[in-house]
């Protein structure tokens, strides 16, 4: 049989038989369908997140108390034998290759401004915050450089505690109250935006001294260094692990480069997407038996002419070839179709819902393509050998 024939014959029986046809590639575009919209969903999250978490800058390195097995959350108890003091970030400055330290304390507490108070989460920092977070200053000037032990009491706001406290007013100058302790307002810090869900403009930053008054905590919850782009995040993790044991004796700290965050995103996120993606194979599966089951029939209604083309001569691999060859052409067209319909639906998602973080993921789309190539090659594989083992002339004689 020559190759023009096969394919002309392949054509005509797909054409020949729309509705069954049509139906066969239904299941396997929504397959692909369902993959390319999940996975579009994961990978978008992923670069979401990614972007979150690097909107800070870049050269970032957190040292935390405690040892990593150990350690709790972030925003838990410090519980190592010496705490993280500002004292130890302020030993780091010498270092090579150290650029900012910037101490980190956080908790949560009422605000108070005149009649109007808010509860709110106060950043304890220092005067590098704003370069090292890339944040910048609205209106006024951020909390300066004084003595990191005995800062003068001066707070920052950010634009939406402004708005809340001060309304149509300007904050700068205005005194507030935290607790027994008072604060004049020297800034307020322009609109940044959302980090994971978290408010960044409904806060209060105060020197990192007076939180840990304020919060009566004995070291900081984090030590946060910028570096220079002449040393890698190894060299400098290296560097400031060495200067600390000095200080402590022991490494009751833990050290995590942004390097080592993003990685361990990566791999959270990668196992989310490679989940969700096999939730979408599994209307590929689906998609197969469909496929199984129409061409189990199409051999049932085509033995005479299976007869036929065995009594001029065709072999029984051309016979398995021209069943493997429909099947497997049914899913790639059904795949096609169903990928141009997702990304289709991701641009208008994009277009509609800037907002809504869907990204293409190829690598899996194109995964899947080539599985539906395979899903269409297996499920014609039992039909096509059950059409060339038909005895011709049994064949002919069902006419």
């Amino acid at each position: 049989m020559r190759a023009f024939d096969f394919i002309n014959f392949t054509r005509t029986s797909i054409v020949g038989h729309r509705t069954r046809s049509i139906l066969s590639g239904i299941g396997i575009a929504i397959g692909i369908l369902t993959v390319t919209l999940l996975t579009a969903i994961g990978t978008g999250l992923h670069d979401y997140i990614t972007a979150e978490f690097t909107q800070f800058g870049t050269n970032l390195i957190a040292i935390a108390p405690g040892k990593r097995t150990t350690r709790g959350p972030p925003t838990g108890v410090i519980n190592s034998v010496r705490p993280l003091s500002i004292a130890d970030g302020e030993s780091l400055r010498s270092l090579p290759g150290v650029a900012k330290v910037m101490p980190l304390v956080q908790g949560n507490a009422d605000v108070e401004a005149g009649k109007r108070s808010r509860r709110t989460t106060i950043f304890g920092v220092g005067p590098a915050m704003p370069s090292m977070w890339r944040m910048e200053v609205a209106d006024g000037t951020f909390l300066p450089n004084d003595n990191p032990e005995a800062p003068r009491a001066y707070a920052v706001l950010g634009a939406t505690m402004a708005g809340e406290l001060f309304p149509n007013q300007s904050a700068v100058g205005e005194i507030i109250r935290v607790g027994s302790y008072r604060f004049r307002i020297i800034g307020v810090m322009a609109e940044k935006g959302q980090f994971l869900g978290f408010d960044l403009d409904d806060t209060l930053y105060i020197p990192a001294a007076s939180a840990l008054s304020l919060f009566n905590r004995d070291g900081v919850m984090e030590i946060d260094v910028n570096y220079h782009d002449s040393f890698t995040a190894t060299q400098m993790a290296e560097s400031l692990k060495a200067a600390l044991l000095r200080r402590h004796g022991s490494e009751d700290f833990t050290i995590t480069t942004q390097e080592q965050m993003l990685a361990t995103l990566n791999t959270i996120l990668g196992v989310i997407t490679l989940g969700i993606a096999a939730l979408g194979g599994i209307s590929l599966l689906v998609g197969a038996v469909g496929i199984l089951t129409v061409m189990t029939i199409a051999v049932q209604e085509r033995i005479s002419e299976i007869g036929l083309l065995r009594a001029v001569g065709a072999t029984r691999s051309q016979i398995t070839a021209l069943f493997l060859g429909e099947s497997t052409i049914l899913s790639i067209a059904g795949g096609l179709t169903g990928l141009a319909l997702g990304i289709l639906v991701v641009f208008i998602a994009n277009q509609l819902l800037p907002n809504l973080p869907v990204a293409n993921a190829w690598n899996y789309i194109l995964a899947s393509l080539a599985i539906a190539a395979g899903i269409g090659l297996l499920s014609g594989v039992m039909p096509a050998i059950r059409a060339a083992r038909i005895d011709p002339l049994e064949a002919l004689r069902s006419e």
